[in-house]
């Protein structure tokens, strides 16, 4: 896949991500996200990027394409690539929506049992206090246990 390609055949030239990127005339972060394949170069960085590596595009993007010199053919592939990317994320965005609403649902659970637990011990405080005030007729008096 692109994402491998390039970062075998950029350590093998012994060129750093950063030196990559200012020969592209893009920032080091740019080169970071396609070696982690979280983006791609479109066509004409894919071209430059195979040029300044002096490889072949198809070995850039690891498939057998039959004219390298063709940008539709490698416009379509890089697209097949972004459709497998978007996918990708997709399962990822929706894993960390489940992820949230569990913790979400866990957090207010818990936040409902320490308040059923304070007003259990509230109204068993008052239970108690009251049951142990006692009245004695002769005397009149209040008398709390």
């Amino acid at each position: 896949m692109l994402s491998e390609n390039l970062k075998a055949l950029r350590r093998q030239r012994g060129l750093s991500q950063q030196e990559l990127a200012d020969r592209l005339n893009v920032v080091r972060q740019t080169v970071s996200k396609w070696e982690k394949g979280l983006s791609v170069p479109d066509a004409q960085l894919l071209m430059k990027l195979a040029e300044i590596l002096n490889v072949p595009v198809a070995d850039l993007l690891g498939g057998p394409v039959t004219s390298a010199e063709n940008e539709n053919e490698v416009a379509s592939q890089l697209a097949r690539i972004n459709e497998q990317l978007a996918a990708k994320n997709h399962r990822s965005r929706l894993i960390w929506k489940v992820v949230a609403w569990i913790a979400a649902i866990f957090l207010i659970f818990n936040t409902l049992m320490v308040l059923l637990a304070a007003l259990s011990s509230h109204l068993y405080t008052t239970r108690t206090t009251v049951e142990q005030i006692t009245f004695s007729e002769e005397s009149q008096v209040y008398e709390i246990k």
